[in-house]
């Protein structure tokens, strides 16, 4: 009897040509069609495979659950700008009472003042915190931040995203992740 399994479930972790994920926040990983496709356009190596095949008429090969482009690719020094790397930056907290839910951003110059939407400008803020001080100044409103809002480089989140694991990690992928952490004695 086969044993149909889903290959939704079986991501590939990408790594650079220095075995080095892409990305960690989002972490860098492909579906099963986009890795296996890159196997056969020969930009990947495989380094690591699930214990599950893909068929085609005339071909066999088990799913790659790690791989490696061929070309190295520059990492950028700085992260995007956006509502993740934002929440990341300030690590998922409000920056006026630290509050971890209900998460919203706000501007520190409020934009009906002339406050632009920029890493230098925005702020996690919790809805409560945000509703109450609206359209107006911190000093206004009498709020002060935990933190300046800075534009961070890709390390610094790095750094904070290591409290925020991701929700799935394959066995696989463990040798290729967090390689600068603390070791345990």
């Amino acid at each position: 009897m086969t044993k149909h399994v889903s290959l939704d479930a079986h991501p590939a972790l990408v790594l650079n040509a220095d075995f080095r994920p892409l990305s960690y926040y989002p972490l860098s990983l492909w579906c099963w069609q986009d890795s296996i496709k890159a196997v056969f356009l020969e930009r990947v190596n495989i380094v690591s495979e699930y214990d599950v095949y893909v068929h085609s008429p005339s071909t066999k090969m088990r799913v790659p659950s790690v791989v490696s482009l061929k070309d190295y690719v520059q990492p950028s020094r700085y992260p995007a700008f956006t509502r993740f790397n934002v929440f990341l930056r300030d690590k998922f907290q409000c920056q006026y009472c630290g509050f971890d839910r209900d998460l919203t951003f706000d501007h520190v110059i409020p934009r009906s003042k002339g406050g632009i939407t920029s890493w230098e400008n925005v702020i996690t803020a919790c809805a409560p915190c945000n509703l109450r001080k609206a359209n107006k100044t911190l000093k206004q409103v009498g709020m002060s931040a935990r933190s300046r809002a800075i534009q961070p480089t890709v390390h610094e989140l790095h750094n904070n995203g290591r409290y925020f694991p991701p929700n799935y990690l394959h066995d696989s992928w463990m040798d290729y992740l967090y390689w600068d952490a603390e070791l345990e004695p």
